[in-house]
């Protein structure tokens, strides 16, 4: 399972105030979002207002021949973001904040893998950096992004060795400037505190991309580690 594959974000009736947004589309609830669907992104416009809007998770380089690309830029690395040919033009400048309350991680157990949801303690909202662009082809356009991924802290690293990198809010306004540094912009990609965040072991059914439900997000009772169990 790539990192980080799949998130939620069920909108809180706040969310348009808590992202300083002028307008926002209609968000259903989504539990299960998956690469090379559409997710919702805030961006700075030129006017300066921030806007959100849906655009298709797997990054689409403006210069790529075929879009079909997208399907493997779905992670940018914060040790690369500043310099892979494919993200450094986005990272410095077209970058977004991604709205989400969660995202999964697979925990291995020798040949099996369990899924683990990670998010804010008491299930806040909280803020992806990703970065987007826009491809344009014969009668039609692609807006893209890919989510910024950064070294696991300790309560991801059991799970993952990397995580998703979130943005502070109080660091909304810096990562979404267009006269951000990148000196100001690389000390944002950090992995988050461990000591606002928890985990636990989901369903299952998160596996199919077509599930998407709210039971996604309970936690159920994890399976005995197979190590442990030959101690006995």
């Amino acid at each position: 399972m790539k990192m980080c594959a799949r998130f939620q974000f069920a909108p809180p009736e706040d969310w348009v105030d808590e992202f300083g947004l002028s307008d926002a589309p209609a968000v259903a609830p989504r539990y299960n979002i998956a690469p090379t669907q559409d997710v919702l992104a805030v961006r700075r416009e030129r006017t300066g207002s921030r806007q959100a809007r849906l655009l298709r998770w797997g990054l689409v380089p403006y210069w790529a021949e075929e879009p079909a690309v997208g399907n493997r830029l779905i992670n940018a690395r914060a040790e690369s973001v500043a310099t892979r040919a494919a993200f450094r033009e986005p990272f410095r400048l077209r970058r977004c904040l991604v709205p989400a309350q969660g995202f999964y991680e697979w925990k291995k157990f020798g040949r099996a893998r369990e899924p683990w949801l990670v998010r804010l303690k008491g299930g806040a909202t909280f803020a992806f950096a990703g970065i987007w662009d826009r491809w344009a082809g014969e009668g039609s356009a692609i807006e893209s992004c890919a989510l910024i991924t950064t070294a696991a802290n300790t309560v991801v690293a059991p799970i993952h060795g990397r995580m998703p990198v979130l943005i502070d809010r109080r660091a909304y306004d810096t990562w979404l400037d267009p006269d951000a540094t990148e000196a100001d912009l690389i000390a944002l990609l950090a992995p988050f505190p461990a000591a606002g965040m928890e985990t636990f072991p989901v369903s299952p059914r998160v596996n199919g991309t077509d599930v998407d439900d709210a039971d996604l997000a309970r936690p159920v009772t994890p399976e005995p580690d197979p190590g442990q169990m030959r101690l006995f």
